[in-house]
């Protein structure tokens, strides 16, 4: 399964912007789909996730502020990004777990990553 995700770039303090990310393959079910960060010389840490059932879970450091959203039938998930602050500077990548064909008849667990969009929040 190959996720592309979009929408990065380069915005002042206060502004907002929305990553977009796009799940395509042999896809035959999706569990959970979430965005995580990594700021320079720090570790990758989730944003937020949203499953299959709608729940949603998010960093302590976005609620209020960024919002995750899916849509099941394009496989596709969104991350509304509003009142950016520096500290928001990172490569955002989006993850994708679920289940994928094999065969007609086999399937397995997948757990994708996309290639990273950049975000910079500076004024």
């Amino acid at each position: 399964v190959q996720l592309q995700a979009f929408g990065g770039g380069s915005v002042q303090p206060g502004g907002s912007l929305t990553l977009s990310c796009a799940a395509s393959g042999n896809i035959f079910s999706i569990n959970s789909m979430g965005w995580y960060r990594q700021a320079p010389g720090k570790q990758r840490d989730l944003v937020a996730v949203v499953t299959n059932g709608g729940s949603t879970n998010y960093a302590d450091s976005v609620k209020g502020r960024f919002t995750i959203s899916r849509d099941n039938a394009r496989n596709r998930v969104y991350l509304a990004m509003s009142s950016l602050k520096p500290d928001d500077t990172a490569v955002y990548y989006c993850n994708v777990k679920g289940r994928e064909y094999i065969t007609e008849l086999r399937r397995a667990s997948f757990d994708s990553w996309g290639q990273g969009t950049l975000v910079t929040v500076s004024s």
